[in-house]
């Protein structure tokens, strides 16, 4: 029997809906980490822009591309996600949750959000591993979030590959603003981000679940906080102690921290 590769939870940005046109430097950066992954059983994807009020794991069997933007170029729209479910791997995620004590629901139709096919199209173009959908919840905060990620770590160990999308930084009245007028880059944009990393390399899990009252500029980084909630995930889903790598740092648009982190559990 073919022995099942242990994979490690991924945080990664997805940045505006232009990041599938133009992915740069932090597209390239998380192409070539998938590139280095063993195959997976499956890819259990956690956007920021899909919010429950409950754990929620998508069932369908072919999820469809969602467009959900508007004002963007044509070319956006044109473009599709020919990823596959699999009813089998998504009960798999929620007998996980459900085991950890928590609530899951199911989803018989939901597709892939920008969040999730932008980052998946750049690194998975093939569209050759199952995808599952799983929402955050945003009402229950960063512990929640870790705890949602931590009842996820033993699927990490089953071949599950968690990856977790939304951004270091996310300030919608900003990017609107450099999007008309162009930098500086804030200083928080800078500040935080650096912050986040020196923490989470330090597995400062304590720090990071506060990081609204530590972390400098953590406020203005994100007024509200569904963009950095699927980091908690990915932490959460590493397990005890997880081998943390940086695997990107950048600004795109002047305001949006790009960084990307790899959570691998220990002994992994």
């Amino acid at each position: 029997m073919e022995s099942i590769a242990t994979q490690p939870a991924l945080f990664v940005p997805h940045g505006a809906p232009t990041f599938a046109l133009h992915p740069g430097a932090a597209g390239a950066a998380i192409a070539d980490l998938a590139r280095t992954l063993p195959p997976a059983r499956a890819i259990v994807i956690v956007s920021a822009h899909w919010d429950t009020a409950l754990p929620t794991v998508g069932f369908a069997e072919r999820p469809q591309t969602l467009h959900d933007f508007h004002g963007f170029a044509p070319a956006l729209y044109a473009i599709r996600y020919p990823a596959s479910g699999s009813r089998e791997a998504a009960e798999e995620v929620v007998a996980a949750i459900r085991g950890s004590g928590m609530a899951a629901e199911r989803a018989p139709a939901r597709g892939l959000d920008h969040g999730a096919w932008v980052p998946l199209r750049l690194m998975f173009p093939q569209a050759d591993w199952p995808v599952i959908p799983l929402s955050i919840q945003s009402r229950g905060g960063p512990r929640q979030a870790w705890l949602l990620g931590r009842a996820l770590s033993p699927l990490l160990r089953r071949g599950f590959l968690v990856i977790a999308s939304g951004n270091v930084t996310h300030n919608l009245h900003e990017y609107q603003r450099a999007a008309r007028d162009g930098g500086p880059i804030p200083d928080h944009v800078r500040q935080f981000p650096a912050w986040l990393a020196e923490r989470l390399q330090a597995v400062d899990t304590a720090a990071v679940l506060d990081y609204r009252h530590l972390a400098p500029g953590a406020v203005a980084a994100h007024p509200s906080e569904e963009h950095l909630l699927p980091l908690f995930v990915a932490l959460g889903a590493g397990g005890d102690s997880p081998r943390v790598q940086r695997i990107h740092a950048g600004v795109d648009d002047f305001v949006i921290a790009m960084d990307a982190y790899s959570f691998a559990p220990s002994g992994r």
